[in-house]
């Protein structure tokens, strides 16, 4: 069981998962960190301790795939579930293994979303269909209209993915 994102990084050591993916979801979580500031200064209540763990295990998978950390491949989705599945990891928490690539492809949280988020955005690469997806949901959260908040959210992915290219050489060299 993961109830923390201590945990979570203490699951990924114990399985010796390579420095690679560990500078990974760090950075990934950076990324996290910002999104997750900019739902609390909005005021919206959502699971962010979900959102770290599922940050830092969204991944894992990679440890059995690890071809897949630096060229394409999707095997390490289904994977990742599997493995903390039988960790004896809740199901919620587990699927976001595959909801982080597959989210146009299932139902999901907005926690899951934000982690999607944060996966495309932590190496600069903007994602206008579920960034509008995420704004949307804010709204309806907060009652508001898509462009009351639009803009707002809109800097807050850049001023993102602006740092994307400093986060992929600490990639490289992490």
């Amino acid at each position: 069981m993961i109830n923390s994102i201590e945990e979570a990084y203490q699951l990924l050591d114990s399985m010796n998962a390579p420095n690679r993916l560990k500078t990974h979801v760090r950075l990934v979580g950076e990324a996290a960190e910002i999104l997750i500031q900019k739902c609390e200064d909005l005021g919206l209540n959502l699971d962010f301790n979900f959102i770290r763990m599922g940050v830092a295990i969204h991944d894992i998978g990679k440890i059995v795939h690890h071809q897949e950390m630096t060229g394409p491949g999707s095997n390490h989705e289904p994977e990742g579930e599997r493995i903390l599945l039988n960790k004896g990891v809740s199901p919620k928490l587990a699927r976001v293994c595959l909801s982080h690539a597959r989210w146009q492809e299932m139902e999901c949280s907005t926690e899951e979303l934000i982690i999607a988020l944060s996966d495309s955005l932590w190496k600069g690469r903007r994602a206008e269909l579920l960034e509008l997806e995420i704004i949307d949901r804010f709204a309806r959260k907060l009652n508001l209209d898509r462009w009351e908040i639009f803009s707002e959210l809109d800097l807050a992915f850049e001023d993102i993915a602006s740092g994307g290219h400093e986060r992929l050489e600490r990639s490289i060299s992490g």
